[in-house]
């Protein structure tokens, strides 16, 4: 489904004034990756990026065409670990935060596993400025 233009405009407005929501969304696109949900997560990424740093000069950071990462992130797209990793570190310096997995033990999340439900790995974000 296409987001409309007003939503997208709606959710760089809140990304430019709103910096917890900035770190939401960011981690919410990188929790999403995690759990497996590739499609969302690239949804997420997009909207963040071209909300925050824009294609462009994410393009002259990583040395890539600002067309092949949209492409990388788009709805056909399937990025490498290297460049995904390489987008999202560079993410994470921009925002001044940092990402870490943790791993948790319980049955619950082997029970959900065994019916099929996707478990989230748990992100803490730590803002380091």
């Amino acid at each position: 489904m296409a987001l409309t233009r007003d939503f997208k405009e709606t959710i760089r407005a809140r990304v430019q004034r709103d910096p917890g929501f900035r770190k939401a969304l960011i981690r919410e696109g990188i929790e999403n990756f995690l759990s497996g949900d590739v499609e969302t997560g690239k949804i997420i990424l997009r909207d963040f990026i071209n909300a925050t740093v824009g294609f462009r000069k994410l393009g002259e950071i990583t040395h890539r065409s600002a067309k092949s990462l949209m492409r990388m992130l788009g709805p056909s797209g399937n990025p490498q670990a290297r460049n995904l990793f390489e987008i999202v570190g560079y993410l994470q310096e921009a925002e001044g935060v940092q990402f870490e997995v943790r791993p948790t033990r319980g049955s619950v999340g082997r029970a959900r596993r065994r019916a099929g439900s996707r478990r989230r790995a748990p992100l803490a974000a730590d803002a380091r400025r």
